[in-house]
Parts: structure tokens; C-alpha cells; sequence
């Protein structure tokens, strides 16, 4: 830095070397700056935003943010698992947005079409500009679409397909890949008319193969990811030994302990729990806590000649561990609770049917819950 008094001097001579090197410097530098950076570029107003508690405490999020991504074939335990983290207090991860695999889709499609690719190109989008849009909106809708909360989570089960793109563009994400047993997923999927593109529900074969490819993709992606980014848990073990599993997501996210976790049911539709949707086919099941009930009722289902071939059909099955041929099937021995559970429900399945309806009532009477506005 040169003087006050040096430049008030503008003719001394004792000034002079100074000025001539510090004009160089700047010279030189502004050289090489037009020689390797565009002349001019824009940067976000602000890089780190706010999400509002119900006291009005800002919680800061952005990029860098250890997101939880929970995902996997429909009907494979996404938003049981899903509830389950709503229910420890650091976390928010509500309804399914049903638009970040969307927005995925459509980056996909850009990426896999040389037309479209080379039109973007020409207009001047490339691939930082397409990254830099996703990412924003996926934050946005994350951070927008429930409660604040410290650990930001969201459950949209074909995410998991870019699991790989999506540790691009948050780096400090985590991923929970939900895995089940094929027969049982589809089962559940053509039993309860759950929509999904591409499937053809009066034919289970060529669901059956749906399934084997979507799995094969998502399976994949969690490999390249890494075990300290994804960790793939099986819902049958979750439904079996909750208390084990739990332990270990919760460690696999870096979040401490707590034992609300293990009953979600106690938190549904209240504030600070797991708030539910009318349009997802789970609703009914999480609503109670965890249980068996649902493990074995994909048997006796497929006709003879899917059963024979369904090694040939589905070669996942094998690959993520369960027996193709065996039928019924062995997952294990329940924990002595979660047998009090399953038991408690069956016995009672009136009640259950009314606490659900009373609580979809509820929820429906209060409508989604807005984030609360920042101070002025």
C-alpha cells in the first residue's frame, strides 16, 4: 500500500519506483485475468440461506449441507424408514416431493440426447449452468416444502437411480438405499394398484423384470458412491431387529442417539413428528409401529411357471441375497417386541383402521404445515 503522503507526491522522484511497479503488477495481472477468465460472470447474492424454526431460530443450509437422501423401489420400506427418522428431533424428511425425480429425469434426458445436448450447448447452457439450476431447486424444495429442522432429509424412492450425480452436487450427503425382497415389492405394488410408470400391473412377470432393472441401476449407484456415502438397508431386517438397525443409521448419518426412533408411531401427525399424505400407499402401515405383518404375504401369489423361472426373471434377487427358489422364505426371527407388535395388530385391526382415519382427518383439517416467515 503506498502512502498518503507518497501519493499526495505525484511528482516526486523518491515515488516513482513505486508507482511503476505497483502499475506493472496491475498490468500484468489484468493480462493474464482476460487471457483465462470470461470477462465478466455472475455470482448467487447470497451462497448460505435460512430456514425458520417455530421460534424463529434460523438454521443456515446450503450445498454443503449433510442432506439424508432415502430412496429405492417403491413398496420397499422408503417411508417407514422415512418416518422412523422424522421421529428423532433433529430431522425433518416428510411427504415424497414427487418432483426432485423429475427434475432428475429431465437432466438425465438433456445429458443422454445429442440433440438436446448440442442445443443447450448453443444456447449457451452447459453443464456447470444445468448443475448449478438442479442443485438450487433440489435444495429449495428440500429445505421449503416442511418444517425446519437441523438435519434436512428427503425421501423421493427413484432418486436413488443418481445417486452418484446427486454426491456431486451436495458433497456431504448421505444415502439410504431401501432394499426388498422383488416378490414381495411387487406383490405389494400390484395388490395395492401403486401407479408407477412403465408397469404394466396386470402382468407380474414383466413387473417382476421392471423391478430387477431399476434395482440393477440403483444397487449399482450406491456401489460407485461408497459405503461411507450409501448404505443399503433391508427392510426385512429393519422390520425384524428395528433397534439394531436404527443404531447403525443413525451412526452411518452422524446423528446421536435417540429412542423416539424406534417409536414413530407415538409422533405421527404431531408437531416436530412425521406429518402424512393421503396419496402415499403407505400411510395406513406406518401409522402402527413396526412390525411383520406384511413379510410373507407376497406367497402363494405368482403362478407356477413365474415361481419356476424366477431366478431367470429377477437374477437380483440373488445378487442382493435373498433365495430365488426358496418359497416360502426365511428372513429371520423377529426381536420379542417387534412379535408383540405384530401380534397387537392383528388382534385389534378395528382400532388401527379408526386411529388412521382419524389421523389422515387431522391432517387434512390442518392442511400442510408453512414454515413460519423470517423476522423482519
Amino acid at each position: 500500500m503506498v502512502s498518503r503522503r507518497c501519493m499526495q507526491m505525484k511528482n516526486s522522484k523518491k515515488c516513482l519506483p513505486i508507482l511503476l511497479c505497483i502499475g506493472t503488477v496491475i498490468v500484468f495481472y489484468g493480462m493474464f485475468q482476460c487471457s483465462n477468465s470470461p470477462k465478466s460472470y455472475m455470482i448467487p447474492r447470497e451462497s448460505v440461506k435460512y430456514v425458520y424454526d417455530d421460534k424463529n431460530i434460523a438454521i443456515p443450509y446450503d450445498q454443503n449441507s449433510p442432506l439424508i437422501f432415502i430412496g429405492g423401489m417403491p413398496r420397499s420400506g422408503t417411508t417407514l424408514m422415512r418416518v422412523m427418522m422424522d421421529a428423532h428431533p433433529d430431522v425433518r424428511c416428510g411427504e415424497e416431493t414427487r418432483v426432485i425425480p423429475r427434475i432428475l429425469g429431465m437432466r438425465n434426458h438433456w445429458q443422454k440426447s445429442e440433440i438436446e445436448r448440442k442445443r443447450l450447448i448453443e444456447a449457451g447452457i452447459n453443464d456447470a449452468v444445468i448443475d448449478s439450476a438442479v442443485s438450487a431447486f433440489i435444495l429449495e424444495i428440500i429445505a421449503k416444502h416442511g418444517d425446519a429442522a437441523p438435519r434436512l432429509c428427503n425421501k423421493d424412492p427413484f432418486t436413488l437411480k443418481s445417486s452418484q450425480y446427486l454426491s456431486t452436487l451436495f458433497p456431504n450427503a448421505k444415502f439410504i438405499l431401501m432394499i426388498r425382497d422383488g416378490r414381495a415389492v411387487i406383490h405389494s405394488v400390484i395388490s395395492r394398484k401403486v401407479t408407477i410408470s412403465g408397469f404394466d400391473l396386470k402382468n407380474p412377470k414383466m413387473c417382476l423384470e421392471k423391478w430387477n432393472s431399476a434395482m440393477e441401476v440403483m444397487y449399482a449407484q450406491c456401489l460407485r458412491v461408497g459405503p461411507l456415502k450409501c448404505m443399503p438397508v433391508y427392510y426385512e431386517q429393519l422390520a425384524l431387529h428395528p433397534d439394531l438397525w436404527m443404531h447403525r443409521i443413525l451412526e452411518f448419518v452422524d446423528l446421536p442417539w435417540n429412542n423416539s426412533v424406534l417409536h414413530h408411531e407415538d409422533f405421527i401427525g404431531k408437531p416436530g413428528g412425521a406429518s402424512l399424505s393421503k396419496t402415499e400407499k403407505s400411510t395406513d402401515q406406518v401409522i402402527k409401529p413396526v412390525n411383520i405383518e406384511a413379510l410373507s404375504k407376497w406367497v402363494g401369489f405368482y403362478s407356477e411357471d413365474i415361481i419356476e423361472n424366477m431366478a431367470k426373471i429377477a437374477p437380483m434377487l440373488q445378487t442382493l441375497g435373498y433365495d430365488p427358489n426358496k418359497n416360502p422364505p426365511d428372513y429371520g426371527k423377529p426381536d420379542p417386541k417387534v412379535s408383540d407388535n405384530t401380534m397387537h395388530i392383528k388382534q385389534n385391526m378395528e382400532y388401527w383402521r379408526q386411529k388412521e382415519q382419524e389421523i389422515l382427518a387431522k391432517e387434512k383439517k390442518a392442511g400442510h404445515r408453512q414454515p413460519p416467515p423470517p423476522p423482519i
